[in-house]
């Protein structure tokens, strides 16, 4: 992650059993989605014992580049409200961790580049890299950002990309209208022209914004 996950305690005690299980099930979160940014993670224990679910409250925020926020809460339902509390940090965390494969398994399909309605092909340059979160952003030539992630590079050239280099791309909208690519290919080297520019669209230093 890209910032350490926050954990909260609220009338509930911290104890290495349950740190444990945490961190556990934040790497499994991790695995199915390798580029998250942020996770804050809520414990909660209600001071008298309800009568329809478990007294604990475990909810997980969680955010994913470019724009993307997840919510996963349990509170275990009526029918077990004995429910002790590692099922509760279980059963968010089993949420959160469908959510994260449904998102991650999107983005991927983006990256081999499967066929929609929407695709629009273009020009554009790499703006932001991260390299060790497997994903970036490109900017258009007429100055929309574009996030792309490892899989969308094709033949596996995404240890090939610096910031400047120029790339011919297909990219989806997805529903908070935000642009996704689904393919990109590197055309040319840091600093040369693009598509139909005549003109470098990067002069030394890169670092383009």
């Amino acid at each position: 992650m890209k910032v350490p996950p926050e954990i909260t305690y609220r009338g509930v005690e911290k104890t290495d059993a349950i740190e444990a299980l945490i961190q556990e099930k934040i790497a499994k979160l991790e695995r199915v989605c390798d580029h998250i940014s942020s996770c804050h993670i809520a414990i909660e224990k209600e001071q008298e014992r309800p009568r329809d679910r478990s007294p604990y409250r475990v909810r997980l925020d969680i955010t994913v580049p470019p724009g993307h926020e997840l919510a996963a809460e349990s509170t275990m339902g009526h029918q077990t409200q004995y429910a002790d509390l590692d099922a509760v940090i279980r059963d968010a965390f089993e949420k959160a961790w469908r959510q994260l494969r449904d998102l991650s398994k999107q983005q991927q399909e983006y990256g081999r580049g499967k066929t929609n309605d929407g695709a629009q092909a273009t020009t554009a340059l790499v703006t932001k890299l991260f390299p060790e979160q497997g994903y970036g952003f490109l900017k258009t030539l007429d100055g929309q950002d574009i996030h792309f992630v490892r899989n969308s590079i094709l033949h596996d050239d995404f240890d090939r990309l610096e910031i400047g280099t120029g790339v011919r791309f297909e990219a989806i909208e997805d529903e908070d209208g935000i642009l996704h690519a689904t393919t990109v290919q590197i055309v040319d080297k840091p600093g040369a022209s693009v598509g139909d520019s005549a003109e470098p669209l990067i002069e030394p230093p890169l670092g383009w914004e």
